[in-house]
């Protein structure tokens, strides 16, 4: 059963790989003189989604995710494995499940040339392989003093939606309906992420929140920030909300953004805007890199911003 559940769901001619489903490994040929960037990521049923949610929705965020990571990297998409534990072999669940992870590979050109099934509790693990020139990655390691932080398109759109459906926030059912594509069809900064290699200084995803995943920046590049609360770029809906504790903090630190933050030196603003142009993304400056270590978040007023989190916690209750 489950070769047949592979060959009807997930094999597909894989033209960029030298051997792809079928074997017991994929061969894949890199492009002589590239480097290769590998991640991973698992989403557990009733830890990161709800056994309501769209199948066909949840194939396209759980390849979305992977690929926001090798955004964040500046690399370009090559192939992915899918391993899946299901609770039974539904074929119409796969069938929209398939459906929507062949959706997102095919957007960005991604194949998928291996993986595992198995019984069990509905969890899936990707692991995505792109390519990058030698030297070009973007890191985390690459902040200095002065630079510009910037965020791509809009913040604290999913982490609302997830608010509002946990019954956190009460929302207009037609302001909920604005945040929640946000949460369940996230779109990867791919084409930014390529366009910003000589230009960013460092960059990140932000998948469990801002402060947190800039945190990561400023602790691999031993530097502090300053944000302005008022530069953070959000959808009209949300800042119509913000007079909230629990609405600030989803943007501040809610996750599910999937968009890039990264850094460029003042010099480079033009270079910044002309990548975003040629990726049809909208990028905002936020803030900018200090040599004293510490995150601070700047109010409207110039007072300090108190925040108590900073992101998602994986192993917290």
């Amino acid at each position: 059963m489950e070769f047949d559940l592979i060959a009807r769901h997930f094999t597909r001619a894989t033209p960029g790989a030298v051997l792809g489903v079928g074997d017991d490994c994929a061969l894949l040929a890199p492009t002589p003189g590239m480097q290769l960037a590998v991640s991973s990521d698992m989403l557990l049923e009733g830890r990161h989604f709800s056994p309501q949610d769209s199948p066909a929705g949840l194939g396209h965020k759980s390849l979305a995710v992977n690929l926001s990571d090798l955004a964040a990297m500046g690399a370009t998409p090559r192939w992915a494995t899918l391993a899946i534990a299901l609770p039974e072999a539904n074929d119409a669940w796969l069938t929209a499940f398939a459906r929507g992870f062949f959706r997102m590979a095919d957007q960005h050109g991604i194949e998928l040339v291996g993986g595992d099934t198995t019984r069990g509790p509905l969890t899936i693990s990707i692991t995505v392989m792109g390519e990058v020139p030698p030297g070009e990655a973007l890191r985390r390691d690459g902040a200095r003093p002065g630079d510009d932080v910037w965020v791509s398109g809009v913040i604290g759109s999913a982490a609302m939606a997830l608010a509002y459906r946990q019954g956190r926030l009460f929302m207009e059912q037609v302001d909920a309906a604005r945040v929640l594509p946000a949460l369940y069809l996230p779109t990867p900064r791919v084409a930014l992420g390529i366009a910003l290699r000589g230009v960013a200084s460092s960059a990140i995803d932000i998948s469990d929140g801002l402060l947190g995943d800039l945190g990561h920046i400023l602790q691999r590049s031993q530097r502090g920030a300053r944000l302005e609360f008022a530069a953070l770029p959000t959808l009209p809906v949300v800042q119509a909300y913000l007079h909230e504790k629990v609405a600030r903090d989803c943007v501040l630190a809610g996750g599910d953004d999937y968009e890039l933050c990264f850094t460029a030196p003042p010099g480079k603003h033009d270079a910044v805007r002309a990548a975003a142009g040629n990726a049809g993304v909208a990028v905002t400056r936020i803030g900018h890199i200090t040599a004293e270590p510490g995150l601070a978040v700047v109010a409207p007023d110039g007072q300090p911003l108190p925040f108590e989190r900073t992101g998602y916690d994986h192993f917290a209750a």
